[in-house]
C-alpha cells in the first residue's frame, strides 16, 4: 500500500529504540540487570497499549458527541469507515479554538476520532473529509499503537536515565569495586540515551504521518482536499498555538498538525514532518485521482 517504504522504516526505527533500551541495560552494572530493563520495557509497552485511547482525549478535554450535534462529522466517518470495511470509531469534539484533529485507540474496534471546534469552523466539508480520512488511516494502520508503544519505551529510557544519573553523581552502583560502574560513563549514557530514544520515537511518528497522508488520500480519492486542509491548518495552528503543557506534549504526536509554535520545537524533535513536504507528496499523487 505504501510507496515510501515507511513500514520498513518503522520496523528499523523500532529495532533502534529497543536496542537503545537494551544497550543502556547492558552498560549499567556490567549488564547484570539487563533483564530488568527488558521486563520494564515490556510492562510499559503493555500499559501504553491498553491506555492509548485515553491520553489525548483527556489532554484535549474532549467529550463524546452525538450525530445530532455533529452530523457532518458522523456522515463522513460513517461513509469512509464503510468504504474501508472497518468499524466506525467513537467521535469526540474538543472545546478549543486551536484547529486540529487526532485519532486514538489501540485498534479499530477500540478507537476514537476527535476534532477541535476550531478545525470544524476552519475547514469546508471536502477538506474535513480529507482530514478524517487521514485520521481513520492512523486507526486502520494501527499507528496509535505504534506511536504509543514507542513513547512508552522512550519514557522508560528517560526514567531509568534519571535514576542512573543520580547513581553516577552520588556514587551508586555495586557494593564491590568490580561491580561498580564508571560514574562518568553512567552520566554520559544517562544524557545520550534519552536523546537517542526520543529522536527515534519522533522519527517513527513522522514516518507514520506520511503513511496516513498517503493512505487517507487513497481512502477519500482526493489528495488535494487533504493538501488544502494542511495549508489551512499550518496557518491556523500558527495563529492559535497551544501552550506546550506536559499532557499536551505527550499527546501531540497523535494530532494531524503540530499544535505548538514552530519556534518551540526543533526540526530534530518535531512530532510531524514539514507541512511543505506533506503537501508536495499529496500534490504529486493528485494527477492519478479525480476529486468528488
Amino acid at each position: 500500500m505504501h510507496n515510501h517504504y515507511n513500514g520498513l522504516k518503522t520496523t528499523l526505527l523500532f529495532s533502534g529504540i529497543f536496542a537503545v533500551l537494551l544497550t543502556f541495560g547492558a552498560l549499567v552494572s556490567g549488564g547484570r540487570y539487563i533483564w530488568v530493563f527488558a521486563l520494564f520495557g515490556v510492562v510499559m509497552t503493555a500499559y501504553g497499549y491498553w491506555n492509548s485511547d485515553k491520553i489525548a482525549i483527556k489532554a484535549m478535554r474532549a467529550r463524546p458527541v452525538s450525530e445530532t450535534e455533529a452530523p457532518a462529522m458522523y456522515r463522513i466517518v460513517r461513509e469512509l469507515s464503510t468504504a474501508a470495511r472497518k468499524p466506525m470509531p467513537r467521535l469526540f469534539i474538543s472545546p478549543t479554538e486551536a484547529p486540529n484533529a487526532f485519532a486514538t485507540g489501540r485498534n479499530p474496534s477500540n478507537a476514537a476520532v476527535c476534532c477541535t471546534e476550531g478545525i470544524l469552523r476552519l475547514l469546508d466539508e471536502r477538506e474535513l473529509r480529507g482530514v478524517l480520512g487521514h485520521e481513520l488511516m492512523h486507526v486502520y494502520n494501527r499507528d496509535i499503537l505504534t506511536s504509543s508503544v514507542a513513547a512508552a519505551v522512550a519514557g522508560v529510557i528517560t526514567s531509568v536515565a534519571q535514576m542512573v544519573m543520580f547513581m553516577g553523581i552520588f556514587g551508586g552502583g555495586g557494593s564491590e569495586d568490580d561491580d561498580r560502574s564508571n560514574p562518568l560513563g553512567m552520566i554520559l549514557m544517562a544524557v545520550l540515551a534519552p536523546l537517542a530514544a526520543t529522536s527515534i520515537q519522533l522519527a517513527i511518528t513522522r514516518t507514520r504521518e506520511y503513511d496516513a497522508d498517503e493512505d487517507g488520500a487513497k481512502l477519500t480519492n482526493d489528495p488535494l482536499a487533504l493538501a488544502s486542509a494542511l495549508r489551512k491548518l499550518e496557518r491556523g495552528t500558527a495563529a492559535a498555538p497551544l501552550a506546550p503543557q506536559r499532557d499536551l506534549v505527550n499527546a501531540s504526536h497523535m494530532m494531524i498538525a503540530n499544535p505548538f509554535r514552530p519556534q518551540d520545537v526543533s526540526r530534530l524533535f518535531a512530532t510531524h514532518p514539514p507541512m511543505a513536504d506533506r503537501i508536495a507528496r499529496l500534490e504529486a499523487m493528485a494527477s492519478g485521482y479525480r476529486p468528488y
